[in-house]
C-alpha cells in the first residue's frame, strides 16, 4: 500500500470515529495540527509519512475523554494502523508519539526523542494557543462545567501531573497553567516562530478581559 493509500484510510478512520467529539477535539483540530505538521516538517529532517500518521491519530481516543487513560490511545492507533498492514516499525514509532507529545507528559521523565515527535509536538502546542486556543479552552471548560473565572480561585503554577489531570479550575487559571508555558516549550525554529504571534495574542486577550472585569 501506498503511503497515500494510508494517509488517505487513515484520514477517513479519523473522521468517522471523531465524528461526535468534543468541539475542541474533533477533526478539526486534528485537520489543522495535521497541516501544520505537514509545514513544519518541510523545514526538518523528520519522516513525513510518521509525521502524518502521529498527527493524525494523536487524539484518537484522548485520556480526558477516556477515565484518564493513557495507554487506550496508542493502542487504538495500533490497532487501526496493523490493520491496514503498516510496518511495525512505523506503529510503533506512532504509538510512541502519542504516548509522550501530550502536555501532561512533560510532568513525566522520557527517554523517548525524535524528530517526528517534536513536529506532531509543536503542530498540536500551536493549536493549543493563539485565537484557536483561546476558542478552545473556552470550549473545553463548558464541556466540563468550569467556570470561566474566580478571582478568589488562583492558578497552580507547581501541579503534579496527578493535579493537572484533575484540575476543575476555572479556564482562565489554564492560561497560566498551560497556554502561556507553551511558546518556550516549542521544539523546533518554525514551530517557535509561529508561536510567538499567537502568545501575543493571548496576552493581549487576557489584558482586555482584565479591563472588562474590573
Amino acid at each position: 500500500m501506498s503511503a497515500a493509500d494510508i494517509i488517505a484510510q487513515t484520514t477517513v478512520f479519523v473522521q468517522d470515529t471523531l465524528k461526535n467529539a468534543e468541539g475542541g477535539h474533533d477533526w478539526w483540530h486534528i485537520q489543522r495540527v495535521h497541516t501544520n505538521a505537514k509545514r513544519i516538517a518541510q523545514t526538518e529532517n523528520a519522516d513525513i509519512l510518521i509525521v502524518e500518521l502521529a498527527a493524525l491519530l494523536h487524539d484518537i481516543a484522548d485520556s480526558k475523554f477516556n477515565n484518564g487513560d493513557e495507554e487506550i490511545g496508542p493502542k487504538t492507533a495500533g490497532d487501526f494502523l496493523t490493520s491496514i498492514h503498516v510496518d511495525t516499525t512505523i506503529v510503533e514509532h506512532v504509538q510512541q508519539i502519542i504516548r509522550h507529545m501530550s502536555f501532561k507528559s512533560s510532568f513525566d521523565k522520557t527517554t523517548f526523542h525524535s524528530p517526528e515527535l517534536a513536529v506532531v509536538q509543536d503542530a498540536d502546542r500551536l493549536d493549543a494557543i493563539g485565537a484557536i486556543g483561546i476558542a478552545r479552552a473556552f470550549t473545553y471548560g463548558g464541556f466540563k462545567g468550569r467556570e470561566i473565572y474566580n478571582p478568589e480561585l488562583k492558578p497552580n503554577l507547581n501541579m503534579s501531573k496527578a493535579e493537572y489531570k484533575n484540575t476543575t479550575a476555572p479556564t482562565i487559571n489554564h492560561f497560566y497553567e498551560k497556554l502561556l508555558l507553551l511558546k518556550d516549550k516549542m521544539n523546533t525554529e518554525t514551530g517557535k516562530q509561529m508561536a510567538q504571534q499567537r502568545h501575543e495574542f493571548m496576552e493581549h486577550y487576557l489584558q482586555q478581559f482584565y479591563n472588562e472585569v474590573q
